[in-house]
């Protein structure tokens, strides 16, 4: 052996086991190539002897329990590749675990950005990203399977999995895989209500597959629409376009359909534009209701301005194939709206492997399966759900408030002095987010003219003034929205809590005091909004931004540009998505059926 090629072989193995001891390396190099190098055994005997006498021999036995380390890793298991389970995989940094992931596609998706791939502003490729590129540059190890979870067994720690349906690669099959800890972020599906018809006929807008099967109907129908030989009323009922929910969802796409038809498609079908409608049916009272209301009032007026036909109070009772049937709440009036094509975007529901779990656990009757502040499926304590496949149970306050008291109350007097009162409040609104917002909201003025009158003349509070003053809090307590950013920050928490596991093992209830039911060694998920955006169409933009920041207009759209620019998981698709908005201001967008 050559002591080139032997210093080339111990680099290498020494840079690809960093934990190893340069004398273990050293044993290891000689003892693989011993075999192969006859002249080599009385080399690697002297030396064996030599490490022996100073210390080698006991490194390399201290070296085996990385071995066995190594096969001793929990198991972590995540199931989806959506908003939630990609950013817990790009934020894992710990080797301490092998992690499988199981999802039916091999890819994360921007889905902020599909309304704009169903009218070709910008192209499916350009918003996703295989994952398996994201998993390779985070540096830990884990496995990718493309499959789909069918069953989880919580008793026996295994998900039941099964892989391709396609029988043309060979049919199905079914696996299983062990965990140590399972992270539920397989997502929703959109929510029917049970709506006759809805499931047969309409168009969903969640996946990349349903965004571009929409871009290749509303080209198809353009096409069959100018057909010589068909009359107008078929044409006008063609190219009527039917949008249910007035959340951001439906009105960018309406928005996105306009621009595509007015930019667009008019230049290319001049004899149709005339024929085009885009209806928007919205059971509640107001369009964009989770935004402020002047926003609302803004797209309402633009959309009347562009022609699309908002209907509010309109709730669909059957969808057929060529007519949509909605009942208006006013009037109690029964309306038909014949269309080509619907699109249906009315909030989110669980999918049917998550409800049925969700039997096994006794949560019936629920939207999405329930966590406790720290994400833990309620009734496991190593299972995990995030994103929109789960909600969080937040704790009352009135709940805990005797545990809270007594635990602020450190000499059992049955009241609180001014130090110890400001300690508490500043704990509970760490613990318990429907107080912050309650004091942001300038409700809570009993709270805040009981510290003033604290600090001027050292009043001391009892048990039952502390219950009135909290009362009222747990009524500001919300759910948190379906968003693609609520779901991005928990697989942050999630991903810094395993990632600080081993580190916090020695300090099992943290730093927080005031627990209550439910401990656990780190803080409690803790949502920050950074904002929302609501494209309006024709270069206009809406903004919540926080800090009660309103913004409308075409500085915002620009905001939007690069904020979503910015929001791509890699580099790759920031320069495909800028090149998209870039073509489409010079070429316009494609309407070609590819």
């Amino acid at each position: 052996m050559r002591w080139s090629s032997f210093y080339h072989t111990a680099s290498r193995v020494f840079n690809e086991y960093p934990s190893w001891s340069k004398s273990v390396v050293v044993c290891t190099v000689i003892r693989s190539n011993i075999l192969s190098n006859f002249l080599f055994h009385f080399i690697f005997i002297s030396f064996f002897i030599g490490l022996s006498s100073s210390g080698g021999l006991v490194a390399y036995c201290d070296a085996k329990p990385e071995y066995a380390n190594q096969s001793q890793k929990k198991k972590v298991v995540v199931l989806g590749t959506g908003w939630a389970g990609t950013s817990f995989l790009k934020n894992m940094k710990s080797n301490s675990y092998d992690i499988h992931v199981v999802s039916p596609r091999n890819y994360f998706a921007f889905t902020p950005l599909l309304p704009s791939v169903t009218c070709g502003t910008v192209e499916a490729r350009s918003v996703v990203e295989p994952i398996r590129s994201i998993t390779r540059k985070s540096g830990v190890n884990i496995h990718f399977s493309e499959a789909e979870c069918y069953k989880i067994d919580n008793k026996n720690n295994k998900v039941y999995c099964r892989a391709s349906k396609d029988k043309k690669l060979g049919g199905q099959e079914d696996f299983s895989i062990d965990y140590d800890y399972l992270v539920i972020a397989m997502g929703g599906r959109s929510n029917t209500f049970n709506t006759p018809g809805v499931q047969e006929h309409a168009h969903f807008l969640k996946e990349v597959d349903e965004a571009l099967k929409i871009r290749h109907t509303v080209v198809d129908l353009f096409e069959r629409a100018s057909l010589p030989s068909l009359p107008v009323e078929e044409k006008k009922k063609l190219l009527s376009f039917v949008v249910v929910g007035g959340g951001p969802t439906g009105v960018e796409f309406a928005a996105e359909l306009h621009d595509f038809v007015l930019e667009d498609m008019a230049k290319l079908y001049p004899s149709l534009k005339d024929y085009v409608k885009i209806t928007l049916l919205e059971a509640g009272e107001h369009i964009l209701n989770m935004f402020d209301k002047r926003i609302t009032e803004f797209a309402e007026q633009k959309f009347a301005r562009d022609g699309i036909d908002v209907r509010l109070g309109s709730m669909v009772v059957k969808v057929g194939e060529n007519e949509i049937t909605a009942k208006e709440r006013s009037s109690g009036q029964i309306v038909s709206i014949p269309h080509g094509m619907v699109v249906w975007s009315t909030g989110i529901g669980a999918r049917p492997e998550v409800v049925e779990f969700m039997k096994q656990l006794g949560q019936v009757n629920r939207r999405a399966l329930v966590t406790d502040e720290w994400l833990r499926v309620e009734g496991s304590d190593n299972i995990y759900a995030l994103g929109d496949c789960a909600t969080i149970n937040q704790r009352r306050v009135m709940e805990d408030i005797a545990v809270i008291f007594s635990k602020a109350d450190k000499n059992n007097s049955g009241k609180l002095d001014l130090q110890e009162f400001k300690e508490v409040v500043g704990d509970i609104i760490d613990r318990y987010p429907q107080v912050d917002i309650y004091l942001k909201k300038n409700q809570m003025k009993d709270m805040a003219s009981l510290l003033k009158k604290s600090q001027e003349s050292n009043i001391i509070v009892d048990i039952e003034y502390f219950k009135e003053a909290l009362s009222k809090v747990d009524s500001q307590m919300k759910n948190l929205p379906a968003t693609a950013q609520v779901a991005a920050q928990q697989g942050v928490y999630l991903a810094n809590c395993f990632n600080r596991m081993e580190e916090c093992e020695k300090y099992p209830e943290g730093p927080l005091r005031f627990r209550g039911v439910g401990r656990h060694r780190f803080r409690p998920f803790r949502y920050k909004h950074l904002g929302q955006f609501a494209p309006l169409g024709g270069e206009q933009t809406a903004a919540q931004l926080p800090g009660d920041w309103i913004s409308i207009g075409q500085s915002t759209q620009w905001l939007w540009y690069s904020v979503y620019t910015s929001k791509q998981v890699s580099w790759r698709t920031r320069f495909l998505v800028v090149g998209d908005w870039g073509r489409r201001f010079i070429f316009g967008r494609d309407s070609s059926k590819i």
